[in-house]
């Protein structure tokens, strides 16, 4: 995991905002129906609505949180589903503690 690659991704207000969202997904995402947040994830299309940025922004976003290793993504049909990646800030929180 590349630090500086993590700490930009942290950088931006809205992937920050998503990375909250997304630590409680039932609370900020109610809307989304056969929800299974737990093993799946949040849809994509959720997160766009309550961001209110359009489709390509947030898929850049939520692509830089990917590659940071903070969210994972489950594919489901057509539909892309994004969770916290707990591994990866669990790895995050150790390099804060131990580094910084």
């Amino acid at each position: 995991m590349n630090q500086v690659e993590i700490f930009k991704a942290l950088a931006n207000k809205t992937r920050l905002q998503i990375l909250n969202w997304l630590k409680e997904p039932a609370e900020n995402f109610p809307d989304q129906a056969n929800a299974d947040f737990e093993n799946i994830g949040v849809c994509v299309g959720q997160i766009q609505i309550k961001a209110g940025l359009s489709q390509s922004t947030i898929s850049e976003y939520l692509s830089i949180l990917q590659r940071a290793d903070l969210v994972s993504a489950t594919r489901v049909g057509q539909w892309t589903y994004y969770k916290r990646n707990k591994e990866g800030i669990e790895k995050l929180s150790k390099i804060i503690n131990s580094e910084l």
